[in-house]
C-alpha cells in the first residue's frame, strides 16, 4: 500500500521543483538588480534562471550588460545566458525629461537621461526581445519573468506576439507606486517613468498573474549602516563589489555612517525564493499614465472599458523584513 503511496509523492516532489525564470534588467554597478540575480542564482533549489535580459533604465543598456557581466564573474557564474535587448524606451527621450524638469519641477532621479547613450558599442548579434519570445513558446505555461527594469522589452515581445501574454505563468516585477510618492517625480517610479508606454502595455496585458514590488512596500525596507557593515564583514569578491557600490555610490554608506537606503528588485526576487516575506497585498486593476504632462508615468486605476480583457495586479503591501533581510545577506555573503 505504502508503496502506490510514495508515486504520487514523488510526482508532487517533481511539480514543486525550482521556478523557471528570465531575469529582465537594467543593472547599474552592483546595484539591486545584480544583488538580485546573485540572490536567485544562488538559490538553485528555489530558481532555475533560464537567461537575462537587459534593457535600458539606470544606465545604458550596453554598459547595464558589463555590469551585470562583472557580477556574474564575482560569483562563478559567467555560464549564464545574457542578452541586451531594447536600448531605448518606447517613447520617451532625454529630450522629454529634460523639458518635465523645465515645466513641473526638478527629479530625483534622471537614469540612464542623465548620460549620453554610448555611441559604436557593440552588443552582440541576438537581442533580448527574440531570446524572450522563443523561450516563453519553449516553456509555455512554465516560466516566470522577474522585471526589475522598465518594461520595454517585455512590451516589444507582446506587441510582436500577442499570444504570449497568456503563455507566461506570471511577471513579478518592481516598479509603480500606489499610495505613496514617486521617486524619479513627485507621482512616478523610476522604472515606470523610465518607459510608461511600456509599463502600462503590461498592466493591460492578459498575463495571468501580475506580482507588483512597488514602492509602497519597498519603502518598508529599509536599509541601515549596521546591515551594510554585516554584509561587507563577509570579504567575498561579491561583497566588495557591493562595499564600493552602495559605500561610495547610493546611498553612500562609507561617505556618511548615518546615511541609510531602500531595497527594491531584490524584494521582488526575494518573494520568488520565500513568498512568506510578504505580510498583506491586494488585487487591483491598474493602468499608467502614458500622456506626457506632470503625471507621466504615474499608477492609475484601469479603465477596464479600455483592456476589458486585462487581469488585476496583485499589489505586494506588507513586509517581514527581517524575515528578509536573512537570508538576503546569507546569499550574498555566501562563499
Amino acid at each position: 500500500m505504502g508503496r502506490f503511496l510514495l508515486i504520487p509523492l514523488l510526482t508532487q516532489l517533481v511539480l514543486a521543483g525550482p521556478e523557471r525564470i528570465i531575469i529582465d534588467s537594467d543593472p547599474g554597478y552592483f546595484n539591486d538588480d545584480c544583488q538580485a540575480a546573485v540572490m536567485l542564482l544562488r538559490s538553485p533549489e528555489k530558481a532555475a534562471v533560464a537567461g537575462i535580459t537587459v534593457v535600458s533604465g539606470n544606465t545604458w543598456a550596453p554598459e547595464g550588460r558589463k555590469h551585470m557581466d562583472q557580477a556574474l564573474k564575482a560569483i562563478g557564474r559567467a555560464d549564464v545566458r545574457m542578452f541586451v535587448g531594447a536600448q531605448m524606451p518606447l517613447t520617451h527621450t532625454a529630450g522629454m525629461a529634460r523639458e518635465e524638469s523645465r515645466r513641473w519641477g526638478p527629479f530625483a532621479y534622471m537614469a540612464a537621461f542623465e548620460k549620453p547613450f554610448p555611441a559604436g558599442v557593440e552588443v552582440g548579434t541576438r537581442g533580448g526581445v527574440d531570446f524572450l519570445i522563443e523561450t516563453i513558446d519553449r516553456l509555455a505555461g512554465d516560466i516566470t519573468i522577474l522585471a526589475i527594469g522598465p518594461m520595454t522589452n517585455l512590451a516589444i515581445a507582446f506587441r510582436l506576439r500577442p499570444d504570449l501574454e497568456t503563455k507566461i505563468k506570471q511577471i513579478v516585477f518592481m516598479g509603480g507606486n500606489v499610495r505613496v510618492p514617486g521617486n524619479a517625480t513627485k507621482h512616478a517610479e523610476v522604472n515606470f517613468w523610465f518607459d510608461p508606454e511600456a509599463a502600462q502595455v503590461i498592466m493591460r496585458s492578459r498575463v495571468p498573474r501580475k506580482i507588483m514590488f512597488g514602492l509602497d512596500i519597498c519603502n518598508r525596507a529599509v536599509f541601515t549602516r549596521k546591515q551594510f557593515d554585516e554584509i561587507v564583514a563577509a570579504k567575498t569578491p561579491a561583497t566588495e563589489l557591493f562595499k564600493d557600490a552602495l559605500g561610495n555610490g547610493y546611498p553612500g554608506f562609507l561617505k556618511d555612517a548615518k546615511t541609510t537606503g531602500y531595497i527594491w528588485d531584490p524584494l521582488a526576487a526575494g518573494y520568488l525564493i520565500d513568498p512568506k516575506i510578504v505580510t498583506s497585498q491586494e488585487s487591483m486593476y491598474l493602468d499608467v499614465d502614458a500622456r506626457f504632462g506632470e503625471y507621466y508615468g504615474a499608477v492609475a486605476p484601469l479603465d477596464r472599458k479600455l483592456a476589458p480583457k486585462a487581469t488585476p495586479v496583485q499589489v505586494m503591501l506588507g513586509l517581514d523584513y527581517a524575515r528578509f533581510f536573512a537570508f538576503f545577506k546569507s546569499l550574498l555573503t555566501q562563499r
